[in-house]
């Protein structure tokens, strides 16, 4: 996997995108479906050609690099702080779960058998899927600490097709910290070049929409 700083953006908006998206069904239970496609998708490309096809092309992460944008930018507000928090968390989880082999190859098998029904069912956003997903999380991700503690109205997270939408998205959103890691992408150095970041995602927008 190529480590440019484009790279490294596209992923890291990856992890901005599911991030987001993990807030909003947090929040009011919806997503678009074809947002929620992106991210279940990119699960299922283990060995995409490039950084962007995981995604599909960049114009399906306008979200993550408007997110990536915005909060690397100097205005902080309380809905950036929080996926912000999510970010960084994925990112440490992310760390943690590489240092635990069979747990990596538990992930791996997962994916492969949701990708399967995914194939079955000619379709990635069906619900076997979804909870196939969900599930996989639950029995691997969330056992490494400290868990994410997912922050929403009580009535959206006691709802349980909520509950396995929000755990598929976080799988997503490891995946995406993986392809960071892949493209060498470090928090240090995401520290250091935030400006960098900033400037590399307004050009990939830019880009995407010509």
């Amino acid at each position: 996997m190529a480590n440019t700083l484009r790279d490294k953006t596209i992923a890291l908006a990856g992890i901005f995108q599911a991030a987001k998206q993990v807030q909003s069904i947090a929040r009011t239970g919806s997503l678009e479906s074809e947002m929620l496609a992106i991210s279940i998708n990119s699960i299922f490309e283990t060995d995409p050609p490039t950084t962007e096809d995981t995604f599909g092309g960049t114009v399906n992460l306008t979200t993550g690099l408007t997110q990536l944008r915005d909060l690397l930018g100097a205005r902080k507000k309380q809905d950036g702080m929080e996926i912000t928090q999510y970010v960084i968390s994925l990112l440490y989880l992310e760390r943690q779960l590489a240092k635990q082999p069979k747990m990596l190859e538990q992930v791996g098998v997962g994916i492969e058998k949701a990708k399967s029904q995914a194939e079955h069912f000619n379709d990635a956003l069906h619900p076997s899927v979804i909870a196939s997903l969900a599930g996989l999380y639950s029995d691997t991700i969330s056992t490494l600490k400290p868990r994410i503690m997912v922050q929403g109205e009580p009535s959206q997270l006691s709802n349980s097709h909520n509950a396995e939408k929000i755990r598929a998205v976080l799988l997503a959103g490891i995946r995406s910290a993986v392809l960071w890691s892949q493209c060498n992408g470090s928090r240090l150095g995401l520290l250091f070049q935030r400006k960098k970041y900033k400037a590399e995602a307004e050009k990939i927008l830019k880009e995407a929409f010509q």
